[in-house]
């Protein structure tokens, strides 16, 4: 299967697979005939795997290295992504119900704690941590733990208007081309906000998964566009073009 075929497949950019081919994450062979890579069965599923640890937030400097190791076991690796992801939804679960609460909060229709506000948001519980240890080392997994356990009460309240200035000052430029210099350097902002502040590393991909729930949910268009009408629509472009010129 050539490059072209392979990204109609996965929805992979042949841009893309050419970068992992270069850092040496995805080799095919080269057909003799005319130098073009041929995927096949083998890469394909090597792809896969390699999707599955991006879905999970690891970067590709760790994904080539577990992808390369002589202990490296597939079905293990399976297993752990499928409890990863599956702790991932409850996260996003907990996180819809927040958001939820704090509408009706805004409303005045209930009161919400401290505590409350941040539901979803604590990733110092990953009951999976020593699996990730073994697959991801320590440094990440105690980087993130760290950096939610240093947080007080008060640097959570912090966190949460810095996150109400930031979308403020995006929706002052919400009419400006998505693609601008002006936009993608609001939105670079944006994204390196987000992994600052929450003890979890967004991979370009989440990150751009997020503007796409701005458009496809209507409880956070709502909850976006309180800052300017349009803002959600804004930053969901914004953000996949940013995620797409990173990668």
């Amino acid at each position: 299967m050539n490059t072209n075929a392979v990204a109609s497949l996965t929805g992979v950019s042949v841009r893309t697979l050419h970068h992992y081919d270069k850092i040496g994450l995805l080799c095919p062979s080269r057909n003799p005939e005319n130098g073009y890579r041929e995927y096949s069965e083998r890469d394909l599923d090597r792809l896969q795997q390699i999707l599955f640890f991006k879905e999970c937030g690891f970067p590709l400097a760790n994904i080539q290295k577990l992808l390369s190791s002589p202990s490296f076991d597939r079905e293990k690796a399976f297993a752990l992504q499928r409890k990863v992801l599956l702790h991932e939804k409850r996260r996003i679960d907990a996180m819809l119900n927040t958001l939820d609460k704090t509408m009706q909060s805004m409303k005045g229709e209930i009161t919400m704690t401290q505590k409350e506000k941040f539901g979803g948001f604590d990733m110092s519980h990953n009951p999976y941590e020593a699996e990730a240890r073994r697959l991801l080392g320590d440094e990440a997994v105690d980087r993130s733990n760290a950096h939610i356990a240093a947080m007080s009460a008060g640097e959570k309240d912090a966190v949460s208007k810095g996150m109400d200035a930031l979308f403020t000052e995006l929706a002052a430029i919400r009419t400006e081309d998505p693609n601008s210099d002006v936009a993608q350097k609001a939105v670079d902002k944006m994204y390196r906000c987000f992994n600052k502040n929450f003890g979890y590393h967004y991979t370009l991909k989440a990150f751009a998964g997020v503007g796409q729930l701005y458009v496809s949910d209507p409880r956070f268009t709502k909850n976006v566009d309180q800052y300017g009408e349009g803002l959600s629509k804004f930053l969901a472009e914004a953000m996949r073009i940013y995620a797409e010129h990173q990668e």
